[in-house]
């Protein structure tokens, strides 16, 4: 990126920004975009010179105004430049952002009204009461072979809960809109796992507890479907064989997947909602980025190489967390790697002997044509996964 150009006697045209102070923070400034998500996290006195500047008067008059009132010298050409890296500055042939309307804020406030609240609780507490009553309706995992085809079990895995899903990251982002806060969804990667992932950037330039319900809405979300499939599936059983019937096995599966979504939260490690909660609530900035960092400056200094860790642009927050909380990665990804080589593993080369037998015992066309669809379900999630590995690789700066 070019330089930017700038004139001390003229205005720096600047996009539209948000300026948060976060509690117990040492003073500092949330400062970015709302209609771009990003954002940057400035000293008291840097925030309020571009507070002072974002007036639009000269940029000369703001740095003589700063001397005055810090008795310190400012590098305007190098402050201008961090602005410009934030896409705050408005360069040449630009215009000034607008802002752009939040859609979705009155839906994204009934969703999370009182009155919504005591539904959803009716729901959790009425599902909790029928397993209690029918604990065959309870979630396990025998319920997802809700049909003898093992294909169509897996295409049910891998698409039926798509919807759910959906509503999952749906409560994320109209939580988060209707504080105003433009939101988007994505695909994105956890170790070997692909998921869906909302971005809600804008969430920094709002007070600390109004972050929480957003993180945690998609839980929400999980646990209100959890109890709706159960009842339903408890609605449609048969009192008197106890036979749920298909739509009722259909439920009871998506409810199992839920709950196992759910469960899925807690690996906090692999920057789940749990992990941005955590984070929140203990201020840090990024601190699975910096906990990373500081395994690999031990890793470096125990092979006794000079480190290639760059901590200059370390978050103190960040930076104090991650003394601790870079032993909890180490644990976590363990416990997954651990499962993935007791489990996941054999299960593979169980699923390949499988379909190697049956495909070398003449099978037919259908029997074929069912083993290729079974194994392009199967592995086709990882394939995509390491697509995605390859891609961050290739776009991460050097």
């Amino acid at each position: 990126m070019t330089a930017i150009a700038f004139d001390l006697a003229s205005p720096l045209p600047l996009h539209p920004l948000t300026f948060h102070t976060e509690d117990a923070a040492g003073g500092e400034v949330t400062i970015g975009r709302a209609d771009t998500g990003e954002f940057g996290v400035f000293p008291a006195d840097g925030a309020a010179l571009l507070a002072r500047i974002a007036e639009g008067g000269p940029l000369g008059e703001a740095v003589d105004w700063y001397e005055r009132t810090y008795g310190e010298t400012v590098d305007i050409a190098e402050f201008v430049e961090v602005l410009d890296e934030f896409g705050m500055v408005v360069r040449a042939g630009e215009t000034a952002a607008a802002a752009a309307p939040v859609r979705w804020r009155r839906l994204g406030a009934a969703l999370f009204s009182p009155v919504a609240w005591v539904a959803y609780a009716a729901v959790v507490v009425a599902s909790v009461v029928v397993m209690v009553r029918s604990p065959e309706l309870a979630p396990r995992y025998s319920h997802i072979f809700f049909v003898p085809s093992l294909v169509v079990v897996q295409l049910f895995a891998l698409f039926g809960q798509v919807p759910l899903i959906l509503v999952h990251e749906g409560f994320h982002a109209l939580a988060g809109r209707r504080l105003g806060i433009p939101s988007s969804l994505g695909i994105g990667r956890r170790l070997i796992f692909v998921v869906f992932e909302t971005s809600l950037d804008g969430l920094v330039a709002v007070p600390r507890r109004q972050r929480y319900l957003p993180i945690l809405a998609g839980m929400v979300a999980d646990a209100v479907c959890v109890g709706g499939l159960t009842l339903l599936a408890a609605a449609v059983r048969d009192p008197a064989t106890g036979d749920a019937g298909l739509l009722g096995r259909i439920c009871l599966a998506l409810a199992f997947f839920t709950l196992m979504r759910l469960v899925w939260q807690f690996y906090f490690f692999l920057r789940t909602d749990l992990y941005y909660l955590i984070c929140t609530a203990l201020g840090c900035v990024d601190l699975h980025a910096v906990a990373f960092a500081l395994l690999r400056a031990k890793l470096d200094r125990l092979r006794g190489r000079a480190t290639r860790v760059d901590e200059s642009d370390w978050h103190p927050r960040d930076r104090e967390v991650a003394r601790w909380y870079a032993w909890l990665l180490v644990a976590g990804y363990g416990f997954v790697l651990a499962s993935i080589a007791w489990a996941i593993v054999p299960a593979v080369v169980l699923t390949l002997d499988i379909v190697v037998d049956r495909v070398a015992g003449d099978p037919g066309a259908l029997g074929l044509l069912d083993a290729v669809v079974f194994l392009v379900l199967t592995f086709g999630q990882f394939v995509l996964a390491g697509v995605l590995a390859r891609r961050e690789r290739r776009t991460r700066p050097a």
